[in-house]
């Protein structure tokens, strides 16, 4: 689910809301919660999302029902209309709202939005518990990763900083009304400021000329995304350097993102291989999904208070090399990145880019590389973490590969729909992939004995069962 699929149900009828936000995944931006909360627990929610990109907290939802608030009115609202003043430390960032719905009997009733902004401070609840929105959990943080976020939060600032000389011409029109069109607010200006690029007094941020400036290197001139190419697995030095292309990819970040995306396409290895339509041809050495959603991720987290330092993405016969400036945010041990603790250097670029469907969150991205390379047959992908730098390791080098080879015609393209369907049945399944029962359990059994999937259900009858992809 996009970051602005929830403003999009909110807009809608009254009969239609309720069903439309109990239909959405709740996320990084998104949390139901029962009328019969107190303002206490809500102030958990409200902490985790501050802590993190900020997000949206509606109330009358719960255990698949549309509840409505109407029979807590009174005390209660006006407890979670307090809760950020009452329960956190120091006070949330938030607004609050009532909309319109239809609750499960069909009577006219409303819920409680809370809008949570992401917020330059650490906040705790009353007991001093520090809380993180990580994916679709609030995860309380212990005392090492509530220092690294700290320390986090004061680097964070930078993509709020007001550029004096810049204005509204320096910008893309045609990128912001793309925008403004993408999450279907009438107004590019006032959604700037919604989604935190303008200063109380209107004035443009460094994040707002990253995102939409025409020429954000004006001011940034690092600001870019360097794809080189290598020939063999060595840069080589001197006369025996071995760099055959060097590109320098400029503009806002959405343009940057898709640019590099095609320069990398035109330059990555291809082997001839098995494809999906069961016959042989070229496929890039590496899987897309997964060097792609690196290259977003250091795009969009990279420190870009650190001058004179680009993203660099290296490709060589062997593997690539992507570098981004700034450590890992918010995390205390990057021995295993897949455990990061989430946490957006610049929530509020990390909001748009997700809005324009460029990637998926630090934490989420981060796993869905290292399954992306497994499905792939592909050994593990390497972080090295530097004093300024993060650097990501993707190797060609296979794992298992027998085993893979082994596998049917189109099991691999299970994997996805399992994974993005989250607890599909057999049948779900088969209808996703537009194939017949017989041929699909065959595929799904290959993906089970290779270790990939697994199937869950109380017996072989069990008309609940379900298909989840194997955590390692």
């Amino acid at each position: 689910m996009h970051a602005f699929a929830v403003e999009q149900a909110l807009a809608r009828p009254p009969a239609d809301v309720g069903p439309a936000l109990m239909s959405l995944r709740e996320d990084q931006w998104f949390d139901r919660k029962s009328a019969r909360i107190t303002g206490k627990d809500l102030a958990e929610s409200l902490v985790s999302f501050s802590n993190a990109d900020g997000g949206i907290v509606v109330i009358g939802l719960w255990d698949g029902k549309v509840e409505g608030v109407r029979r807590a009115r009174g005390g209660r609202v006006a407890e979670w209309q307090q809760a950020a003043i009452d329960f956190t430390v120091p006070t949330v960032p938030c607004r609050t709202r009532l909309v319109p719905c239809l609750n499960e009997r069909g009577d006219d009733d409303e819920l409680f939005v809370i809008d949570v902004e992401p917020s330059r401070q650490l906040h705790s609840n009353r007991r001093d518990d520090v809380y993180l929105r990580v994916g679709d959990e609030n995860r309380h943080l212990n005392f090492s990763q509530r220092q690294e976020l700290l320390y986090d939060k004061g680097q964070s600032t930078f993509e709020t900083t007001v550029v004096p000389d810049a204005s509204f011409d320096d910008l893309d029109a045609e990128l912001l009304d793309v925008y403004a069109r993408a999450v279907g607010h009438p107004e590019p200006k006032r959604l700037l400021s919604a989604r935190g690029l303008l200063s109380r007094k209107g004035e443009l941020t460094v994040g707002a000329l990253l995102l939409f400036a025409a020429e954000p290197q004006r001011w940034y001139p690092e600001a870019s995304v360097r794809v080189l190419r290598y020939r063999g697995s060595d840069r080589g030095t001197g006369a025996r350097q071995q760099l055959t292309f060097d590109s320098r990819i400029e503009g806002p970040i959405p343009h940057q993102l898709s640019a590099a995306r095609q320069t990398i396409l035109e330059q990555i290895p291809t082997r001839i291989a098995l494809g999906a339509r069961g016959r042989f041809e070229p496929v890039g050495l590496l899987p897309e999904d997964a060097w792609l959603e690196a290259l977003v991720n250091a795009t969009i987290h990279r420190s870009y208070s650190v001058s004179g330092d680009h993203i660099r993405f290296e490709i060589f016969d062997d593997r690539v090399e992507i570098e981004s400036p700034g450590r890992f945010p918010g995390i205390a041990d990057a021995s295993d990145p897949r455990h990061v603790t989430r946490f957006a250097r610049n929530p509020r670029i990390a909001r748009v880019c997700a809005d324009l469907a460029f990637g998926q969150e630090l934490g989420e991205g981060i796993r869905r590389i290292f399954d992306e390379m497994h499905y792939a047959g592909l050994s593990d992908p390497t972080y090295f973490q530097t004093s300024g730098s993060v650097r990501l390791t993707l190797s060609s080098a296979l794992v298992n590969a027998e085993a893979l080879d082994k596998l049917p015609v189109g099991a691999r393209d299970l994997v996805r729909i399992i994974r993005d369907g989250q607890h599909l049945r057999t049948g779900e399944i088969a209808d996703a992939a537009g194939r017949s029962r017989p041929v699909v359990i065959r595929q799904l059994n290959a993906l089970r004995e290779a270790g990939i999937i697994d199937w869950a259900g109380q017996s072989s009858t069990d008309p609940n069962a379900f298909w989840t992809i194997r955590t390692r």
